[in-house]
């Protein structure tokens, strides 16, 4: 609990470094912010023309809006992962990224991880609410009733992200191999997870261990809880949300575990 007192306690510097974030995150880019919405575009581009165009990949008819439209059906499980994937990416170099602040002052190191992750959820924020005026113009116009439901989600999903942000930016100090390897793991997770096809896609295709293996995969209940929202317009279940709710709190409880046991010795090491 001293740790949590210690992040509440400084969240004047949690408020100046996410400013920083979001300062210096387009600085000199000539389109600026406008490339939190061109990136997942492109990737909606690429992913449409291969899965919908060349392997005759389709979206499934949402459950109560009807909508059949495979770039929305995409980007709706796409952004969420962008924001889980940013997030881990930010939080591998939170700490050695400032090395010379860890080392000169003393302060609760946290907060450089959730500065991190609180400059994403702003960039999250913008992707969904642009990616709620295109839903409302192709054809969901009363999506907007589910932006309530849609905090809640990002809650949990932030949650989530952090715990690995915690972990990941303490254990790259001393694993300096670990950003390589993680890279590796988050290619193999995307394709694991119902983001570039329905989940009924491997009812038929995979033994039932694997389906049961891929079932538990927590990022398969964060992007399909998305889908209800936006795409099918429907609540997620209530054991979907329980299992994110779940799978968020022991993610933040063992990564800041792990950042409160390896962080003892990062001025050191940084």
């Amino acid at each position: 609990m001293s740790a949590i007192a210690d992040v509440v306690a400084s969240r004047e510097l949690l408020w100046n470094l996410t400013l920083r974030e979001l300062r210096t995150k387009y600085r000199r880019s000539f389109l600026g912010w406008t490339w939190s919405m061109l990136n997942p575009l492109a990737a909606v581009a690429i992913y449409g023309f291969v899965f919908g165009v060349l392997l005759q990949g389709g979206a499934p008819t949402g459950t109560r809006s009807g909508m059949d439209n495979f770039a929305m059906f995409l980007l709706c499980a796409l952004l969420p992962w962008n924001f889980f994937s940013l997030v881990n990416t930010l939080g591998m170099s939170a700490i050695s990224s400032n090395a010379g602040l860890v080392r000169r002052v003393a302060f609760p190191r946290e907060v450089l991880v959730f500065s991190n992750v609180a400059h994403a959820l702003v960039q999250f924020s913008i992707e969904l609410a642009l990616l709620l005026v295109v839903l409302t113009i192709a054809g969901n116009t009363t999506v907007v009733l589910w932006v309530p439901m849609l905090l809640v989600l990002m809650t949990l999903l932030a949650a989530f992200a952090a715990g690995f942000a915690l972990a990941l930016s303490a254990l790259s100090v001393y694993f300096r191999d670990l950003g390589y390897l993680w890279t590796i793991v988050m290619q193999v997770w995307f394709f694991t997870t119902p983001i570039v096809y329905p989940p009924s896609l491997v009812e038929d295709r995979l033994p039932e261990w694997a389906q049961q293996l891929m079932r538990l995969n927590p990022m398969h209940h964060v992007v399909t809880a998305f889908r209800n929202c936006l795409y099918d317009l429907a609540w997620p279940p209530l054991d979907r949300m329980g299992a994110m709710a779940l799978a968020a709190a022991l993610s933040l409880s063992l990564g800041w575990w792990i950042f409160q046991r390896s962080g003892r010795r990062l001025p050191e090491e940084v």
